[in-house]
């Protein structure tokens, strides 16, 4: 049987509409199996989990309130803890989720694109987590708060764990998307669609819309609380403005740098940083001329 030949690959990196599906379908495998074996591993960190998440109960019952986490049904205990090992692993696989959505889109995309794509990936990333992370001390901290409201610390308050489990994932997931907005304004800015002054002149929507949302998300009485989860979506705001601003000051000297040469007509290397290429092939036409540049 005569052995099928590769297709050899285009020097610019273009695929075919099949071998992207067929690159697309290899990319979900890896992803899907990252995702079984972390669920794995995820069954056997179910009771260190649990004991981090049944921490604001314990805080309610050293104060004297009376409540229980339940776990109703007769599967219900087999069906929480694969529910809470499948998060874990969907968790646990973020960064080969990242990874492999990146790997995928940068077929796609030129070198300099790359740079930037690749740029806001790590910076994605890490803002992400630190935002699930801040989301799970906002909720769990929010909680003993609002379960005091109570007519008396005697009522018994049952707390269905399946629910508990999916609010705290959804905040998790909520706070770290709403981290890493301050990218999506930056990479806006990058692209010549959004200044940086556009972006401060809404500072004050900005603010409003940061204390609605972490009302929102993290609705305690406390004036505080308020204030201090709402903090670092505002230094997150403004750190935005300044990277957009830094970068656009960069481009804008680089341009007058170019539109100065442009016009002079004069081979300077000390105003602007040529392409060595372009800037040998510049000085070798001076010579045959004698030095000499014509209008």
């Amino acid at each position: 049987m005569a052995k099928k030949k590769k297709r050899p690959r285009d020097p610019e990196g273009r695929m075919s509409l099949g071998e992207h599906l067929a690159e697309l379908r290899d990319r979900i495998f890896i992803v899907a199996v990252f995702v079984v074996l972390f669920s794995i591993a995820g069954w056997f960190l179910y009771y260190p989990l649990y004991e981090a998440l049944a921490v604001p109960f314990r805080e309610l019952k050293g104060l004297g309130y009376n409540v229980a986490i339940n776990i109703g049904g007769v599967a219900g205990t087999f069906e929480t803890h694969l529910r809470l090992a499948a998060y874990i692993g969907v968790a646990l696989s973020i960064p080969v989720i990242v990874y492999e959505a990146w790997a995928f889109i940068s077929l796609g995309l030129k070198k300099n694109e790359k740079r930037w794509a690749l740029s806001f990936l790590f910076s994605s990333g890490p803002l992400f987590l630190a935002g699930a992370i801040f989301g799970y001390f906002a909720i769990t901290r929010a909680i003993p708060i609002l379960m005091t409201f109570g007519p008396n610390k005697e009522v018994l308050q049952l707390v269905e764990f399946r629910d508990y489990i999916e609010l705290v994932v959804k905040t998790c997931m909520v706070f770290g998307v709403a981290f890493i907005y301050p990218v999506f304004l930056v990479a806006l800015n990058i692209v010549g669609i959004l200044p940086w002054r556009t972006i401060l002149k809404a500072w004050r929507w900005a603010i409003l819309l940061s204390f609605i949302f972490t009302a929102a998300m993290v609705p305690t009485p406390e004036p505080i609380t308020l204030l201090l989860v709402t903090s670092p979506f505002l230094i997150l705001f403004f750190g935005a403005v300044l990277v957009a601003y830094i970068l656009e000051t960069r481009r804008e000297k680089r341009l007058k740098k170019q539109a100065a040469f442009t016009e002079s007509g004069e081979y300077v290397p000390s105003q602007i940083a040529l392409p060595k290429s372009l800037d040998d092939a510049y000085a070798d036409s001076h010579k045959d001329t004698g030095g000499s540049s014509e209008s």
